[in-house]
């Protein structure tokens, strides 16, 4: 190497955070919607016979690409579901029941999870942090709004997808080479996978419940630019470890 080649800088500078079950509770509220939903239709079907958890799923996955993530893409699916598995037997009452289980889950305040507050206050005085979620843009500004943390981002992103093109997208927005990138979220699809194969570097904070779609990624325990935490406490210390390694210290 020429002495006056330029050494690549590969010092962490920028931690991304996801928003739906990383920093507020949001799944929880699905999987009661879902059980709702079932209540609704199990009085028209054998639920035992129906597969009405996996047919909903599929309908779901199949209207991705139409409705987007989020309530709204959700409620369709929940009534595109109904109708076919009722046999269009449903009634217009009980559609609507189903549509105010989409408003109820559009009004519920954001419930923080314990410890991400300070936790992300520690981050952002030692690294710029950015918040990058993906759903429906109304319901996620005002989670936004409502969570009490906006103003420690410098950026606040909302996306249809997180996958690789994404997060190339936004690194570029950034100006910033994904070595010096840090992804943290519950979803190992959407939060972790893209930004390790991109070259960036992720942690793993696993939630309680996790959508099925959000599960479909298969990634090594150990790989070497991952890192699991299992409390938000923990967050601050495994950027640092991870800042360590990326610098090359001991």
């Amino acid at each position: 190497m020429n002495s006056r080649t330029p050494v690549a800088d590969s010092r962490i500078r920028m931690i991304g955070f996801d928003a739906d079950d990383t920093l507020w509770r949001s799944q929880d509220y699905f999987d009661q919607a879902q059980l709702d939903f079932e209540r609704i239709v199990g009085g028209y079907v054998d639920l035992r016979d129906a597969r009405l958890h996996e047919r909903l799923y599929e309908i779901e996955k199949r209207n991705i690409g139409i409705f987007g993530y989020g309530v709204k893409g959700m409620v369709l699916s929940m009534i595109e579901a109904a109708v076919e598995i009722t046999g269009e037997r449903i009634s217009a009452a009980d559609l609507h029941r189903i549509v105010e289980l989409g408003k109820d889950l559009l009004r519920h305040p954001v419930e923080m999870l314990p410890g991400i507050p300070e936790a992300v206050a520690q981050i952002a005085a030692e690294f710029e942090v950015v918040l990058i979620t993906k759903g429906d843009l109304f319901h996620q500004e005002a989670k936004v709004r409502q969570c009490g943390l906006a103003d420690l981002f410098q950026r606040i992103e909302i996306v249809s997808e997180k996958d690789t093109q994404t997060y190339a997208r936004l690194l570029r927005v950034f100006d910033l080479p994904a070595q010096r990138f840090v992804m943290i979220g519950n979803s190992l699809r959407s939060d972790i996978a893209p930004v390790l194969a991109l070259g960036g570097w992720g942690i793993h904070i696993p939630y309680h419940t996790t959508w099925a779609h959000e599960n479909e990624a298969e990634i090594a325990a150990d790989a070497p630019r991952l890192r699991r935490v299992d409390q938000a406490a923990d967050l601050p210390q495994a950027v640092r470890e991870l800042a360590k390694v990326a610098a090359g210290v001991k």
